[in-house]
């Protein structure tokens, strides 16, 4: 599988659009809410490098290994985040979900929730995956405990599975959504957003081709 166009995938409570440089003076801000990008074990981007970080996701869409969104809400038009899908597979329809992460000020609102929503729709109905992964850091509990609550099962853990830019020794949780399991996966999804939004409709998850996401917040 190669990755080459991003489309913008609209819900209720977010749009995901394909990410530009446009982007960065809000990233930045959204980055900055509570000094987000200090937390060791994540990979949140220094706000002053935030523009480099944008191009180094351009880059690997360029060459077919990304495809990067930025997060903005619906309410407010504000950007509060990214995502992405990454690392597709060679030899099968397989991808992961990551580099992921949400301003605090939004964690827990039911924005996280909804844009993985959307992405797996994409993967599994367009793209037709037979399987999509997420990652993360043993120590980020709070990114592990929102994966599970997806309703992804974990796979393992990979001991000693990187070096971070410290120089510390990184154990990463994979955990992953199979092709049968997406039918059940996307009905808990989506009961759980409605009843967060006291039974209103359900995000449509509009899909269009564009013009011209390490934590996992939770909600």
């Amino acid at each position: 599988m190669e990755l080459s166009v991003t489309p913008t995938l609209t819900g209720s409570l977010v749009t995901l659009e394909p990410i530009s440089l446009n982007h960065v003076a809000e990233l930045r801000l959204a980055a900055g809410e509570s000094d987000l990008w200090r937390s060791w074990y994540t990979a949140v981007p220094h706000p002053d490098a935030m523009a480099e970080e944008v191009e180094r996701r351009l880059g690997l869409q360029s060459v077919g290994h990304m495809l990067p969104w930025a997060i903005r809400l619906v309410s407010t038009r504000q950007v509060v985040g990214m995502t992405s899908f990454m690392n597709p597979s060679d030899t099968g329809l397989r991808l992961e979900i990551g580099s992921t992460w949400l301003a605090t000020s939004v964690q827990g609102t039911g924005a996280n929730r909804e844009a993985k929503l959307m992405q797996l729709t994409y993967a599994f109905d367009v793209l037709h995956c037979i399987a999509v992964e997420f990652r993360t850091h043993w120590h980020n509990r709070q990114s592990r405990k929102a994966i599970a609550a997806l309703g992804a099962k974990e796979d393992g853990v990979l001991r000693n599975h990187s070096i971070g830019p410290d120089g510390a020794l990184r154990d990463t949780v994979v955990f992953s959504i199979i092709a049968s399991e997406w039918p059940a996966v996307r009905v808990g999804l989506q009961h759980t957003l409605d009843a967060g939004r006291g039974h209103q409709a359900g995000p449509t998850a509009r899909q269009s081709q564009s013009e011209g996401v390490e934590p996992v917040a939770k909600g």
